[in-house]
């Protein structure tokens, strides 16, 4: 669509939005307490014959008639409002009430309530229209983005070539049948979806409604209880009453290093030589957990999208050995999760080194009953190092001297398949962690120790 288009079709929805803001007006304002005020006092007077006799008292017909008045115009100021109805479409309330039928009044009230239903479904429909655009080409119509369901995450630039600009915007999916774009979710995202708008940046949208909801498309039940999460895999003691930390006959000197001589940092290859491997089989995951079985440490991160969801899902586990990379899609294998990964995450011989695992940590149990035993959080670590920033994104700058892409932060993590972009994403969330960890520890273990009485910094953290 070209600007010319553009300006049209804002042009087009500027009336209706007018004639919106105004009705909003008459219904927030005097006239909606005064219609309120009459309403509430109704209940009160006398009808048929008791009114008629009641009506011969001045004290009682001089309050009556001003409440008549004040209704009467009420009514015709409704009717008028050509600001409303437009110059010549005012529909004028009957006068000398008194010597109509009442029809004609009654007649009066149905024209105005079908009118008001009809504008009602006029903006229902250009507003169905204006979402299928923007679902259709991701450009926002309209002068607040932010207000209408979606969040911009800004990236790439338009570049410049032979004098021409030329998007550089990413495209989130893959080429299907007859040339389209879409995903096994039935979800269509055109690459114009990520056209750089009149800000020249790339625009992606953390919510994309046309997607199908997980729970149908992968038949996952949720439990929406609105009760305290209770994990339910962890053993009890022999009594029943009370479950048994996994780490209650273990000290937390057990995970502690003592000696910096051994430790040595690894630094990890990079992404383009490491082995990569997406996991959306059964058969995958059982040969990820062997992998994990035969390594001493490895680094996890989630990936969660909880927009418009009571308690949010869990869409991707990333996973990164010293050697390779993992990426899982727990909307595909959610049952299958729990009973492959459990005792591997509970297995206090294996370090596990996450940023900033506070939800990841109930995630973890809530969707798949995973326990995590022995845990490094380089998140928790900043915090005592008193780093400038405590961010992922700053430590990859710190210590590995890598520049983030932060542009899918805030995507929607539930589309599938997913494009490389987002895969390159999730995997620098966890591809540098070990090392990360390799050279916080290393600080931590040469600080000092600033009390008699307090613990080692490693141990602290």
């Amino acid at each position: 669509m070209n600007d010319y288009d553009d300006q049209i079709t804002m042009e087009a929805q500027s009336q209706p939005s007018e004639n919106s803001q105004i009705l909003q007006t008459l219904a927030l304002g005097p006239l909606s307490s005064s219609l309120s005020s009459l309403s509430s006092s109704s209940p009160t007077l006398p009808s048929n014959q008791d009114f008629h006799f009641f009506n011969n008292f001045s004290d009682f017909k001089l309050p009556i008639d001003q409440i008549a008045k004040t209704s009467d115009s009420l009514l015709e100021s409704i009717g008028a409002s050509a600001k409303t109805w437009g110059a010549n479409k005012a529909i004028n309330f009957p006068s000398n009430l008194d010597s109509i039928a009442d029809d004609e009044a009654y007649d009066w009230l149905v024209d105005i309530n079908d009118e008001l239903l009809e504008r009602f479904d006029v903006s229902i429909d250009e507003f169905h229209k204006i979402r299928k655009k923007e679902e259709e080409t991701g450009r926002f119509i309209g002068s607040d983005p932010d207000n209408n369901g979606f969040q911009l995450v800004y990236g790439k630039k338009k570049k410049k070539i032979n004098g021409g600009l030329v998007s550089d915007s990413v495209d989130v999916s893959v080429r299907g049948k007859e040339g389209g774009f879409s995903g096994s979710s039935g979800v269509k995202v055109k690459k114009e979806a990520l056209a750089t708008g009149t800000t020249g940046k790339a625009k992606v949208p953390f919510h994309i409604p046309t997607i199908r909801k997980p729970q149908e498309e992968y038949n996952i039940l949720v439990n929406n209880s609105n009760r305290p999460f209770e994990h339910v895999w962890l053993q009890r003691s022999e009594d029943g009453q009370r479950f048994v930390h996994p780490l209650e006959n273990l000290s937390v000197m057990d995970f502690v290093e003592k000696d910096i001589a051994d430790i040595q940092p690894i630094k990890p290859p990079s992404m383009e030589s490491t082995l990569f491997k997406l996991v959306e089989e059964v058969k995958d995951l059982k040969d990820l957990a062997a992998k994990l079985r035969g390594v001493e440490e490895f680094a996890v991160d989630l990936e969660h999208n909880q927009y418009r969801s009571f308690q949010g899902l869990t869409c991707l586990m990333q996973i990164s050995t010293r050697t390779e990379d993992f990426i899982v899609d727990t909307l595909k294998l959610r049952i299958h999760v729990g009973p492959y990964l459990r005792e591997v995450f509970k297995d206090p011989t294996k370090k596990k080194v996450m940023h900033g695992a506070d939800r990841d940590i109930v995630w973890l149990q809530r969707d798949f009953g995973i326990y995590v035993c022995n845990l490094f959080d380089t998140g928790q670590a900043s915090r005592f190092l008193k780093l400038e920033r405590n961010s992922l994104e700053h430590l990859l700058q710190h210590f590995c001297g890598v520049t983030a892409n932060k542009e899918y932060q805030n995507a929607d993590w539930r589309l599938r398949p997913l494009p490389d972009e987002m895969l390159r994403y999730a995997r620098d969330d966890t591809h540098y962690l070990l090392y990360i960890y390799d050279l916080m520890r290393i600080k931590l273990l040469s600080m000092p120790q600033e009390g008699e009485h307090l613990d080692a910094p490693l141990v602290e953290v």
